[in-house]
């Protein structure tokens, strides 16, 4: 079924009988060409774009739970290309580029909107750091534009620009960045998969590799055993795991990352906004309600739960910008298990086991790089070769010393 106002308007004249599940629901084969660890957005688009830029026909998703539970539904929806280094910046380009057709190419409201972002800026040192950032996204085509006070408060004029320690000095304007609908991604994607033959196995848990000589012939999971030609590994928080039962030992940890959603207020927000001087970004959803976070919790955890004092924390920042939302009550909130690598940034590459590719470590920003994480590793897995937006995001930089320390706060400051 193919989703357009003509068939709402026949769906409404039939009294919605002849809607169909978006996604089959099969039982696993004994082998597949191609098997994707996670049904996350990464692995989802990692499917999709086997089956429909490679032709892959005979592939699958294993997802240990059900689709659109883990990180992809558990996050701020927050879409960008705003980096500054060579491994980042074409990337997310390319990943902001899919985001603008990602609702013609897999017909499905992703509720994709580009309402722009502003990262505020206090001190002349950040504003410096900001110009250098945004000459670095005009040369890729992203756009950026570099605002005084009087232009960030001609946009947003309640905003605290007056704070004795924190004063508004400026802001970059990522115009083309906004917010997607989360879970709608995941739908969207696992949707579009499986019109192309995609087989989504749902409650099925990968519990080890089988590996023969150097090359890995499939999987064991809770379903049984399921033989594979090549397997791509994309699991987020679980990513350690995961590669652990292949005898890897990744650089990376897992964190939470809480998120929170605050009572439906009146539109006042209609943009995303991140705050300068502390780890705090929001955005208002079409619901009304403020969708904002801030730092990770900071100790190592596979558990989708969060803690208090980073509650006060985030809580404590958005006042710091926005005092008048101390009266809005907080509505829900989650925590998502993020993979954070040493440096910030990703790994799409293959691993030293023949047949086996890993797509992980990325911290905060694994949402927004959702469409190109997929499409790159599709080539991937595919080709064998990196996709030339992914070179950089190799396994054994650290080894090499070719870190890609956006912030520059990576995992030995000595060399910053």
């Amino acid at each position: 079924m193919r989703y357009s106002a003509l068939a709402i308007m026949r769906q409404v004249l039939n009294g919605h009988r002849g809607w169909t599940p978006a996604w089959r629901d099969p039982e696993p084969q004994s082998n597949y060409d191609f098997i994707v660890i996670g049904g996350g957005g990464h692995g989802l688009a990692t499917a999709y774009y086997l089956a429909s830029e490679h032709k892959a026909a005979r592939v699958a998703v294993l997802e240990k739970g059900w689709i659109g539970g883990g990180n992809v539904g558990r996050n701020t929806t927050i879409i960008r290309a705003n980096y500054m280094l060579d491994g980042n910046q074409p990337f997310y380009e390319l990943s902001l580029k899919l985001w603008e057709n990602l609702e013609q190419d897999l017909n499905y409201n992703a509720m994709v909107s580009q309402r722009g972002i502003l990262n505020l800026c206090h001190t002349d040192a950040q504003r410096d750091a900001y110009r250098r950032r945004g000459n670095a996204m005009m040369f890729t085509g992203s756009g950026a534009e570099l605002l005084d006070t009087e232009g960030v408060r001609a946009m947003y004029p309640y905003l605290n620009f007056d704070d004795a320690r924190f004063p508004i000095k400026g802001g970059l304007l990522h115009r083309r960045g906004g917010t997607a609908r989360h879970d709608g991604v995941a739908w969207g994607y696992a949707r579009a998969a499986d019109q192309r033959g995609v087989d989504i196995i749902q409650n099925c848990e990968v519990k080890g590799f089988r590996i023969e000589n150097g090359k890995v012939l499939g999987v064991e999971t809770t379903r049984g055993y399921i033989g594979a030609k090549k397997v791509g590994v994309a699991v987020a928080g679980s990513s350690g795991r995961v590669m652990a039962q292949a005898g890897m030992r990744l650089p990376i940890e897992s964190h939470v990352l809480q998120a929170f959603v605050s009572e439906g207020l009146k539109p006042v927000l209609d943009g995303v906004i991140t705050y300068g001087a502390g780890h705090f970004y929001v955005s208002q959803s079409d619901k009304g309600g403020l969708v904002f976070g801030g730092d990770i919790d900071g100790y190592n955890t596979y558990a989708q739960r969060g803690n208090l004092p980073v509650v006060e924390d985030v809580a404590e920042g958005g006042m710091s910008l926005m005092p008048m939302i101390g009266r809005a009550r907080l509505l829900r909130m989650w925590g998502g298990v993020m993979d954070m690598s040493m440096d910030g940034s990703p790994f799409i590459d293959r691993t030293g086991i023949d047949g086996l590719f890993f797509n992980g470590g990325w911290c905060y920003g694994g949402f927004k790089a959702t469409p190109a994480s997929g499409f790159c590793f599709a080539h991937l897995m595919a080709t064998e070769r990196p996709h030339e937006v992914a070179t950089a995001f190799r396994l054994d930089r650290f080894k090499t010393g070719r870190m890609i320390d956006e912030k520059g706060m990576g995992a030995q400051p000595n060399l910053h």
